[in-house]
């Protein structure tokens, strides 16, 4: 009768067994994936780009209409800004009030 008992041996040996990281791999993967994404998105910018210079009809519009849009624009800014200069020159030309402290 031949009894091994092998539970109170020690073992000599130690791995790790088949958990090993592969770096390399996951390196191919972000490669991968990054130069997806900057094709993807000079694809997106190419179409971007041909929607963007398609030819527009601007012709809807005509040129007198613009100008007088033109010309209404301008005389508001001109008369905002003559506003301005009025209250301007009123606060420089009146007087100051001077306080006596002494009272």
């Amino acid at each position: 009768m031949n009894i091994n008992i092998e539970f109170l041996k020690k073992k000599k040996k130690f791995t790790k067994g088949d958990s090993k990281l592969r770096p390399d791999l996951y390196w191919r993967y972000i490669l991968l994936v990054t130069f997806v994404l900057i094709t993807l998105s000079f694809v997106f910018g190419f179409f971007l780009f041909l929607d963007v210079t398609k030819d527009r009809d601007f012709s809807t519009i005509s040129v007198n209409e613009r100008d007088t849009l033109k010309k209404e624009k301008i005389n508001s800014a001109l008369l905002y800004f003559k506003e301005r200069e009025n209250k301007s020159n009123e606060i420089l030309n009146s007087p100051s009030m001077v306080i006596d402290p002494s009272l």
